[in-house]
Order: C-alpha cells, then sequence, then structure tokens
C-alpha cells in the first residue's frame, strides 16, 4: 500500500497547495472586498497593515491555487503568517490554542514547506518548466 500511496505524493503535494491557496486568498478577499463578511473587517483602511496583508494574501493565494511562482510567494505567504502570529496572538498568550494562533501557525509552516518542495506537477510551475 505504501507504493501505491508514494505515487501520489506529487499530486498530493499540487493538492496541497491549492488548498492552501483557496485558504489564504479567502483572508485577503474578506479584508479588500468583503467578501466573505467579516466584522471586524468593515472598517480596514487599504493602506494600513492589515490592508497590506490583504494584499500579500490576495495576491499570494491566488499565485500558489494556480501553481505561478510557487516557492517565492510560498516564501512570503510563510513570513506573513509568521509576523500575523507574533505581532497579533504571541502577545495574548504563550499557548497557540488560548491565542488563537493555530491557524497562523499551520498556514506558516504549510507555507514554508511549499516554498521548499515547489508547486507539484499540476501547476503552471512545471507546465513552464516542460516546455
Amino acid at each position: 500500500m505504501t507504493e501505491a500511496l508514494a505515487a501520489w505524493t506529487p499530486r498530493a503535494l499540487s493538492v496541497l497547495r491549492v488548498i492552501t491557496g483557496l485558504m489564504i486568498i479567502e483572508h485577503g478577499t474578506a479584508k479588500l472586498i468583503g467578501f466573505p463578511v467579516v466584522p471586524s473587517f468593515a472598517n480596514l483602511q487599504p493602506l494600513s497593515l492589515l490592508g497590506a496583508a490583504g494584499f500579500i494574501e490576495l495576491i499570494g493565494g491566488a499565485l500558489l491555487i494556480i501553481g505561478l511562482w510557487t516557492q517565492p510567494a510560498a516564501f512570503i505567504l510563510s513570513g506573513e503568517m509568521a509576523v500575523a502570529y507574533f505581532m497579533v496572538h504571541a502577545p495574548r498568550s504563550f499557548f497557540p490554542l488560548i491565542n488563537g494562533g493555530t491557524l497562523a501557525i499551520i498556514y506558516c509552516f504549510a507555507c514554508l514547506y511549499l516554498s521548499t518542495a515547489g508547486a507539484g506537477p499540476w501547476s503552471l510551475d512545471a507546465t513552464m518548466k516542460r516546455k
């Protein structure tokens, strides 16, 4: 069974990339265009720190979804999530479960992994490499 699953490893990398991108882009659209509606983002200023995070999430999430420039985009997103954790969540409590930072940590390390592993076979990066 291990050998059968091993054949799917590159495809699973692509699926991880797409799902991570979809989850991150949702944060960007909520901040910048108000969809989905998140009450705490209602009066967000686009040129604020939170607005800048929204632009990074919107553009970076889109790049992850299509698999274009995956490694640099994922590296930037990983850094953004680390900053989000240490600026917003860590001051609330040492424990991520209590400070609400578990999602930021997961995004940070998923993106850090993508920044080293690449986009996988179902991506524009792989298509451009083949040509």
